[in-house]
């Protein structure tokens, strides 16, 4: 019941619960935008990212009931934002590379890494030209803040995959950066 008391959101979500029409637009205004850059990034793509939201924020107020306040709002509408974008991505049938084959990861030392400039934006576009599998986990993992377990049960492959595919996107990317020059 802590939980609850954290959460800023309690009367406008009671209202929601109560179909207040106002409120459900209070609470789209408040989380759209952040919801949205969660499915730009997963998805690569305005127009999926746009009819995720709808979708996400649908179900939300569709489901609201099932809200326990045991995590913030936020966290709960995240999950449901980001289970869209998966299932979405795996309706379009993209190739996610996620075997339950573990790789030794052999990094490339001749390479210095250090004197690379890492910019914010240069990393963004290295993360969008990533496999499709890697861009996923790497994005729920660095930017999302998901850890290895959540991704597993996210994406139902084992823990040790979530990890090498991480390691692997992390290979990738610096690969990518280093030839940016």
């Amino acid at each position: 019941m802590e939980n609850r008391q954290l959460n800023i959101h309690n009367k406008t979500i009671e209202s929601v619960k109560n179909g207040n029409a106002r409120a459900m637009h209070t609470l789209y205004q408040q989380y759209s935008k952040a919801m949205f850059n969660v499915c730009i990034r997963m998805t690569n793509s305005r127009e999926d990212a746009e009819d995720i939201l709808q979708e996400a924020f649908t179900d939300a107020f569709q489901n609201i009931n099932s809200y326990a306040y045991e995590a913030s709002f936020g966290a709960w509408l995240k999950r449901i934002v980001v289970n869209k974008c998966i299932n979405a991505l795996k309706k379009q049938r993209v190739d996610l590379i996620l075997t339950d084959i573990d790789y030794e990861v052999v990094t490339d030392e001749e390479v210095d890494y250090s004197m690379i400039e890492l910019q914010v934006e240069r990393v963004n576009q290295a993360i969008t030209e990533l496999p499709d599998g890697y861009k996923l986990v790497c994005t729920l993992y660095l930017i999302e803040g998901y850890d290895h377990k959540e991704i597993a049960q996210i994406l139902n492959i084992s823990e040790s995959t979530s990890k090498s595919q991480y390691m692997r996107a992390k290979k990738k990317l610096k690969q990518i950066i280093v030839n940016y020059g």
